[in-house]
């Protein structure tokens, strides 16, 4: 049964008045929610439990202003909980085994649930998040963690197999858009005034700005409306341009951890568009790393891998190209080495691309665990004594500059269970045509030995 609760108890209700707008519009019903359909719209499993009162211990990962905290008042409203609010970034273990001792308390005296709320779970060491697990076990709360990070890093595992994990996806520009109308409204209410019309373009320019997170959006609202209230120059009804939204907005910080999984996540993006030959994809991801702070070291030395994996043989010249990027930065600094590396990644991009010595090399360390203490043939071992001359080292040895073509035909070089081993075959593309005709060439020769 859903019991409506207020969110804020009599004697503070009013002083949410001077809360910031982001708090003061936080949606009290899930009809006010917006976003997350995927998994809070109606018929939905997570909804369903929730209107049932039949919620489990949970983390919820998402970006900031997705509306993890929110969805936490939810669920304590909707299922008559005690909602704790915890912070991992201000407060430690003693609270939490404060929190509980409370909790079993509720639940003797009262009968009642505890949602234990903890923010920024992710704050908590993998040690202190044990102080959870006899409580999360036996019931007494129920564990809603918020994270931006990934919890299959952050969490421990025994802690992790009791959660179920809920990813929160930014809100879609038409949620922002919602929370930007509604806002506005709220703000003509309190204020006693119209709210000024925004026109299309500064409209846009709102919602782009907030990046799917919801209080950047609001906070950018009220910053927005305070500047056009406070302008005595604007006419009474004036619409507002994207110019004055423009010049009111702080510059958007990029969304990047260099510490997290936007670090991976975003490395991995430019890899893969430069491996998929996309210059546009991969330029916009490595000005992502570079506007979000990442050391363009790392980068550039991921680029040298780059040449190394995809473009292979293919054209050599990639990786001395990619190396000189990187020492260009190395003497230059940001910005203008930023260029080099931007140059290499063009380069890269447009080069023909071979995984085949990426492949053979993975194939021959294989071989090498596989057979790892078969003798050298004794033809190519060296013999610097005579002792080892009588032992037959060296013996047989042919040397290939004196052959025709600097190659001995027919003479092996591996020994006797990896012989005939064939693990690099070169493409038809760029330079590694050309070595494809020379290993053929090669390959004829010992066949006619």
């Amino acid at each position: 049964m859903t019991t409506e609760l207020s969110l804020f108890p009599p004697d503070k209700a009013e002083s949410t008045a001077a809360a910031p707008l982001a708090h003061r519009l936080r949606p009290e019903t899930f009809d006010d929610f917006l976003g997350h359909e995927e998994l809070l719209g109606p018929g939905k499993p997570l909804r369903e439990a929730i209107e049932r009162g039949s919620i489990t211990s949970m983390v919820l990962w998402g970006p900031p202003g997705c509306g993890k905290t929110t969805l936490a008042r939810l669920l304590a409203r909707y299922t008559d909980r005690e909602l704790v609010v915890f912070s991992a970034v201000t407060e430690g273990v003693p609270r939490v085994r404060e929190i509980i001792r409370e909790a079993e308390q509720r639940r003797q005296v009262e009968g009642r649930g505890t949602i234990l709320f903890c923010d920024e779970i992710h704050r908590f060491n993998k040690s202190q998040q044990d102080a959870f697990l006899p409580s999360v076990e036996s019931g007494v709360i129920t564990l809603v963690g918020a994270t931006t990070e990934n919890p299959s890093f952050e969490l421990n595992s025994a802690l992790l197999s009791r959660l179920r994990v809920f990813v929160l996806q930014p809100l879609a520009p038409g949620a922002i858009r919602a929370i930007i109308e509604r806002a506005l409204a709220k703000l003509a209410g309190e204020s006693g005034k119209p709210a000024p019309p925004l026109s299309e373009a500064a409209l846009e320019l709102l919602v782009r700005h907030a990046d799917g997170d919801a209080r950047r959006a609001l906070n950018a609202t009220e910053a927005l409306l305070d500047h056009v209230l406070r302008d005595r120059k604007r006419a009474a009804g004036a619409e507002v341009p994207a110019e004055t939204v423009a010049a009111v907005l702080e510059r958007r910080l990029a969304q990047y951890d260099k510490a997290g999984e936007q670090h991976f996540n975003l490395i991995s993006a430019l890899h893969k568009a430069v491996r998929g030959s996309n210059v546009e994809g991969a330029l916009y991801w490595l000005a992502r790393m570079i506007d979000g702070g990442e050391d363009v070291l790392y980068i550039a030395r991921r680029v040298v891998r780059m040449a190394i994996e995809d473009v292979g043989l293919a054209d050599p010249r990639a990786l001395t190209i990619a190396l000189a990027a990187k020492d260009t930065y190395h003497f230059l600094g940001s910005p203008e080495g930023d260029l080099a590396i931007a140059e290499a990644v063009v380069y890269l991009c447009a080069a023909p691309k071979s995984n085949k010595v990426y492949s053979a090399w993975g194939e021959a360390m294989q071989a090498a665990r596989d057979y790892p203490a078969e003798p050298v043939p004794l033809h190519i071992r060296n013999a610097p004594t005579a002792l080892m001359k009588g032992l037959g080292y060296g013996a047989g040895y042919r040397y290939d500059h004196a052959e025709e073509g600097a190659h001995a035909a027919g003479q092996e070089y591996l020994p006797e269970p990896l012989r005939g081993a064939k693990w690099y075959e070169p493409t038809d593309a760029g330079y590694e045509k050309t070595l494809a005709e020379r290993l053929a060439w090669l390959a004829r020769r010992r066949d006619e030995k």
